[in-house]
């Protein structure tokens, strides 16, 4: 599949709201996807087909020399597609240029896909966070990739 992946802009929104209603219980609102846009502290990276549909996103805080993924999502039609790959990908590669000592994220302790993605790109299992999420209630498995 032929994507490029690019800067989160304003007028991605109306999809990124899309894209959040369709993969998350508890969706992000217009105005916290929007505080999460690039800028000196945040990445947030939008996967597009060659039409401009965004696929899927990426979000993450950097704080200091550490980084903090806040959300992955993919629409239900494209995942293992190499969407989600391409994204972390990209993700690491700034946070190699960012000189991050480490990236970490929560995932569903059921989503053994996504933790197979997470491992492939060289993440590991290092916690549990109990009931970490609601809708439904499940424990989240903390993991983390040292790039230093």
């Amino acid at each position: 599949m032929e994507l490029r992946i690019l800067d989160a802009q304003p007028g991605h929104l109306d999809a990124l709201e899309a894209v959040e209603r369709e993969c998350f219980s508890i969706p992000w609102t217009r105005q916290q996807l929007l505080s999460a846009f690039p800028d000196e502290q945040h990445e947030f990276l939008v996967a597009e087909d060659v039409r401009g549909n965004v696929l899927g996103y990426v979000g993450m805080l950097a704080v200091l020399d550490e980084g903090y993924i806040s959300n992955v999502a993919v629409r239900g039609a494209y995942r293992r597609m190499g969407v989600g790959d391409a994204l972390i990908r990209e993700l690491l590669s700034r946070s190699e240029k960012r000189a991050l000592s480490f990236v970490t994220l929560e995932v569903r302790e059921s989503n053994t896909a996504a933790q197979g993605l997470y491992e492939k790109h060289g993440f590991s299992k290092v916690g549990r966070r109990k009931r970490y999420y609601v809708l439904p209630s499940e424990d989240a498995v903390l993991m983390t990739k040292e790039l230093k």
